[in-house]
C-alpha cells in the first residue's frame, strides 16, 4: 500500500520514522508533499521517501493519505485534492479541531476517513494516539491504520465527541509536563544541584511515575499515598501543592485547551 503525507512537519516525520523502524512500510511506499520545498528535501534525505511537489498528484497515487497540515490550511488542501479522492482512498486526519463531517463537507462527498490525534512523544516512539474511524472504513483498513499509528506508541479508539478532550489530556499535555519538569529542576538548582543533573532526575522521576501508573494498574491517588510517609517530606510538599491549587490549575488548563479545540 502507498501511504502519502500532505505536510512533512515534526508529527508527520515522527510517523514516517516509526513506520520505517517497525517495518510497517518501506521508504519506496511512502509519498510526501509539503508547501515548503526544504521540508520535502529533508524528508528525502532522512527517509528516502518518494517526493511530490503537488498535493493533487500525491493524493491520486496514495491508498492512505495523512492530512498533516495546520488547521488554517486544511480547507484549501481538501478542495485541491477532492477531484482525485476515490471510494477506495482512506484519509487519516491529524488536524486538530476539524471533525469528520467538516472534512467530508470540504471534500464535497462522503469518504473513508479516520480522525486521529497523536502527540509529540511520537518523536521518541512513545506517542499516545486516539483514533476515530467513520462507518465507511473497513475492518481491514482500520487494522492497517492501527498498525501505522501503533508504530510510534499506543493507540486507543474513541468516540468522536471525545476528540476535544483528547487534545486537552494527550495532544497538548506534553507541554504541561515539560513545564512541570522544568519547574522541579529550577527548584533543585536553587537548592544547589547542577542544571543538567536536575533536568535528568526530574525527567526520570516523571517517566518512572508514569510507568508505575500504567504497569501497576493502581489508582494514582493510591500511588501518591505510598510515597507520603506520616510526618514526612513528601506530604509536606503535597500540602503546599494543595494550598496553591495545583489540581484545580491543571483541570482549568485542560478545560481551556478543550474549549479552544472546539472552536478551531
Amino acid at each position: 500500500m502507498k501511504i502519502g503525507f500532505i505536510g512533512l512537519g515534526n508529527m508527520a516525520t515522527a510517523i514516517i520514522g516509526g513506520m520505517l523502524k517497525k517495518g510497517v512500510a518501506e521508504s519506496r511506499d511512502i509519498l510526501g508533499a509539503d508547501k515548503a520545498e526544504v521540508m520535502v528535501n529533508k524528508a528525502i534525505e532522512k527517509f528516502g521517501i518518494t517526493p511530490y511537489f503537488d498535493n493533487k498528484k500525491l493524493a491520486a497515487n496514495a491508498d492512505y493519505i495523512f492530512l498533516a497540515v495546520k488547521p488554517q490550511f486544511v480547507g484549501e488542501v481538501l478542495e485541491e485534492i477532492a477531484p482525485v479522492i476515490t471510494e477506495k482512498t482512506v484519509i487519516i486526519s491529524i488536524v486538530a479541531g476539524k471533525s469528520i463531517r467538516w472534512i467530508c463537507e470540504k471534500l464535497g462527498k462522503e469518504v473513508k476517513l479516520v480522525r486521529c490525534m497523536p502527540n509529540t512523544p511520537a518523536l521518541v516512539g512513545e506517542g499516545c494516539t486516539a483514533m476515530c474511524p467513520n462507518k465507511l472504513v473497513t475492518a481491514q483498513e482500520k487494522e492497517n491504520v492501527e498498525k501505522i499509528l501503533g508504530s510510534f506508541g499506543t493507540v486507543s479508539e474513541v468516540a468522536e465527541n471525545l476528540m476535544d478532550a483528547v487534545v486537552g489530556i494527550s495532544g497538548s499535555s506534553p507541554a504541561y509536563v515539560f513545564m512541570f519538569i522544568e519547574a522541579m529542576a529550577d527548584a533543585a538548582v536553587v537548592a544547589g544541584m547542577p542544571r543538567k543533573q536536575a533536568y535528568d532526575m526530574a525527567a526520570q522521576a516523571v517517566l518512572g511515575s508514569a510507568k508505575m501508573v500504567l504497569e501497576t494498574g493502581k489508582h494514582p491517588g493510591e500511588l501518591k499515598d505510598m510515597v507520603c510517609s506520616p510526618g514526612g517530606t513528601t506530604i509536606e510538599a503535597v500540602k503546599v501543592l494543595e494550598e496553591m491549587g495545583f489540581r484545580a490549575a491543571v483541570m482549568d488548563a485542560v478545560e481551556a485547551c478543550v474549549e479552544k479545540s472546539k472552536n478551531l
